[in-house]
């Protein structure tokens, strides 16, 4: 059996009432991908930054999933000699 380590790094910067994060995935071979999410407090509500950051993170998240996605359906119809399906004209989001 073969153990393989990935590594994701989130980047999350605030600014105002916004929040923005980037979610890199770096593999072994350094290969790397990245999704990016943001989150803006209304101004009614109270200011709570953790809640900004978790949604900007676990939206950064949800694109680098959705691209892994993306990319792993590119790669298995390049092997196959095929078109991948539903990934049709969507970007690869590798970084």
């Amino acid at each position: 059996m073969e153990a393989k380590e990935w590594s994701v790094r989130i980047d999350i910067t605030e600014e105002g009432d916004g929040t923005s994060a980037r979610a890199v995935l770096f593999t072994r071979d350094r290969t790397s991908l990245a999704g990016v999410g943001t989150a803006r407090r209304n101004p009614i509500d109270r200011s709570v930054p953790e809640i900004g950051d978790e949604l900007a993170a676990g939206r950064a998240l949800a694109d680098l999933a959705h691209k892994l996605l993306v990319v792993t359906a590119e790669d298995v119809a390049e092997l196959a000699g095929q078109r991948p399906g539903f990934a049709r004209g969507a970007p690869s989001g590798r970084a």
